[in-house]
């Protein structure tokens, strides 16, 4: 198994402190190679740390040159996130491996790691294992259709809390808290600083996410990665404005 050497430095600068900002790419929403060229260029400018590339559902055949595009600009670290087994390109840096610990849907589980451990193992790429837990952003997003599995509710934080101390007893390295893509809310304050009270391995905060003050909300709450994707499709300076405030938060925090 490939030595999670991007694991270990996420995981040594997050016990310093330092706060990650990860820009989601789905490939289907990518319209063209320039627009991605032109969105990537402004990723380097911004000190983005890491690229999650995927998505519930890819219907097109574009992951891979997707990626490979991102990869010829840059050596920002390209981490897939995949929706199913089909959703694999070695190319990449590390895949979050992720168990979808807030269901019962044994297939997500364990049933598509049955089908992709063999090729992973043989690969150089790293392997994030990681509890992924859907909570309810205020409407049915894509993610839950696909996965048909209930979010858990917004305002239950013991849930939440139970169910991320469950996956890193269970060995997960990592907890990613995902409102869904287009969700008209983010994952709560509360839930966010409630579960990163509770377990000592990083927390990614994801979906909903719109606006400068949600990002740096869920930063000050406990996120130690900030994923965003859909906000910055439909408006590009918003990464520029988030990055920043990454920035200085995390400049303050060295101060401190």
């Amino acid at each position: 198994m490939t030595e999670k050497k991007k694991l270990n430095q996420l995981i040594a600068r997050k016990e310093n402190g330092r706060k990650f900002f990860a820009l989601l790419i789905d490939p289907d929403k990518v319209h063209d190679r320039a627009s991605l060229q032109r969105l990537v260029n402004m990723a380097i400018e911004n000190e983005v740390d890491f690229f999650f590339v995927g998505g519930s559902l890819i219907v097109s055949d574009s992951l891979s040159s997707c990626i490979s595009d991102i990869k010829s600009a840059t050596d920002i670290p390209i981490i897939l996130f995949p929706g199913n087994n089909q959703y694999i390109d070695l190319q990449s840096d590390a895949i979050l491996y992720l168990s979808l610990i807030s269901g019962r849907n044994p297939d997500l589980l364990i049933g598509q790691h049955v089908l992709s451990a063999p090729i992973l193992k043989r690969s150089k790429m790293e392997v994030w294992p990681t509890g992924y837990m859907l909570i309810d952003g205020g409407n049915k997003t894509s993610v839950s259709y696909m996965s048909n599995t209930n979010p858990i509710p917004h305002d239950k934080s013991d849930i939440a809390v139970s169910t991320a101390i469950a996956g890193e007893l269970l060995g997960l390295q990592l907890i990613y808290m995902d409102a869904g893509s287009g969700a008209d809310k983010m994952v709560s304050e509360k839930m966010i600083a409630s579960v990163k009270r509770a377990i000592d391995i990083p927390l990614i905060i994801g979906g909903g996410i719109d606006s400068v003050g949600k990002a740096k909300s869920a930063w000050k709450s406990g996120a130690d990665v900030v994923v965003v994707g859909n906000a910055i499709e439909q408006n590009p300076q918003l990464l520029i404005e988030m990055t920043e405030a990454k920035i200085l938060l995390n400049q303050q925090l060295y101060r401190i």
